[in-house]
């Protein structure tokens, strides 16, 4: 008799499951769509809604010079670095070691004295560099030049030294980052705009002073560990390397799949220049963890990782789309505003991605995306290696989602 049952109830999940993932078939398409309108190499999808996965799909393009995308494909994760380091300074400030409003200074002595540009003149700053600046990302601090430009000594970034620019060539530590940072003058006094850049990069040594640990063993420890994500990390073993996905970058006038952009970051494991805002390394699978806690409000499968007071610090509004100067980001993030590194949606009539208010998420240079939808109890994760960056990837998969899950 329990033969029979087990028997039937494989052939209702054999009828069943072909149903399930065959109504996202849109998606799929879309998947394909982006390689074939060459904003993709190979990709990877999937849609997590009350508990489970329903949707899950890897598109490979098959193209000459890609990879095929494994469970095991490392990808770096760029600026969805960012909303991880955020989740450990919040850690730190449920512990009370730390309050927003503490000057920069007290933990930092570089950080004191600091100067800023008006009018063409070097002035120096009436107003603290606080905490908060740092994590809102009005410090003052932009990004400066382009590292993957590889422009050596033409002032650009990358090797050429001539600007603090996250990068392991020249810095093997954060100490000595910082240190060239505080030296450089602000855009503005801090707190009085917005301006993305290397905040957050700032904030990894931040969380090392007041730690006692470097980056990496205090986000694993912290982090890491707790929520499954073993193969997230700053560095790469001569083995790993081999599951490091290729670049496809259709930008810049360049075309086609190369690794030879990626040498401003060494990802080596003695390098402990570990860049907060921008340098993790992570897999579909450990991220999706990272995404799971958000979702359930800072518990991950049973456990408090995150109290639901820094969920809710960290999807408040802290910067309006109205306060950043004419972006992109102003345009397609319509009816959003920006929380402590993620968009938060507050006017879901604006929404190009049709989702409904509370909804949040971030994305990195190479088009990776996730978002989080609160009332439908869903999260999305996309990743693929590719450049140009667009907003277009993350709304039409939102919108697409949004048109099959209710």
């Amino acid at each position: 008799m329990n033969h029979h049952k087990k028997l039937l109830s494989f052939v209702v999940f054999l009828l069943l499951e072909p149903l399930s993932f065959g109504q996202f078939s849109k998606l799929t398409e879309l998947q394909k769509k982006f390689i074939q309108d060459e904003r993709t190499g190979s990709n990877i999808m999937m849609v997590f809604q009350n508990g489970k996965t329903i949707y899950r799909h890897t598109q490979n393009s098959g193209k000459k010079g890609d990879k095929d995308i494994q469970k095991d494909t490392i990808f770096p994760m760029y600026s969805m670095t960012k909303p991880i380091t955020i989740a450990g300074m919040l850690l730190l400030k449920e512990r009370g070691l730390v309050a927003w409003d503490d000057p920069v200074s007290k933990y930092i002595p570089y950080f004191k004295n600091l100067r800023y540009k008006k009018d063409g003149k070097v002035l120096p700053c009436q107003n603290e560099l606080k905490v908060i600046h740092l994590m809102t990302h009005k410090s003052g601090y932009r990004y400066y030049g382009n590292p993957l430009l590889e422009n050596f000594g033409s002032g650009a970034g990358g090797a050429s030294f001539e600007e603090p620019q996250p990068n392991q060539i020249k810095y093997d530590n954060l100490d000595a980052f910082v240190k060239d940072v505080a030296s450089q003058p602000l855009e503005f006094e801090p707190g009085t705009q917005y301006q993305y850049g290397i905040s957050q990069a700032v904030l990894g040594r931040l969380i090392e002073v007041i730690s006692g640990k470097s980056l990496y063993t205090y986000l694993k420890e912290s982090l890491f560990d707790p929520l499954e994500m073993a193969n997230t990390k700053f560095h790469l073993t001569r083995d790993e390397w081999e599951r490091y996905q290729v670049l496809y970058i259709n930008a810049d006038n360049l075309k086609g799949f190369t690794y030879l952009l990626d040498s401003h970051m060494t990802f080596k494991e003695e390098n402990k220049a570990h860049f907060g805002g921008e340098g993790l390394l992570s897999t579909f699978d450990d991220y999706s963890h990272f995404c799971e806690m958000l979702l359930s409000r800072g518990i991950y499968r049973g456990k408090r990782i995150l109290s639901e007071s820094s969920i809710e610090q960290m999807t408040g509004k802290w910067v309006d789309l109205t306060e950043i100067p004419e972006s992109d980001d102003k345009h397609e993030l319509g009816g959003c505003h920006y929380g402590l590194a993620c968009y938060v949606l507050n006017t879901p009539v604006l929404d190009r991605g049709d989702s409904e208010k509370g909804m949040f998420g971030w994305a990195g240079y190479n088009n990776t995306h996730y978002w989080i939808e609160p009332q439908k109890k869903l999260f999305g994760l996309f990743m693929t290696r590719s450049r140009e960056f667009g907003w277009d990837i993350p709304i039409a998969l939102r919108k697409t989602v949004n048109s099959i899950v209710e």
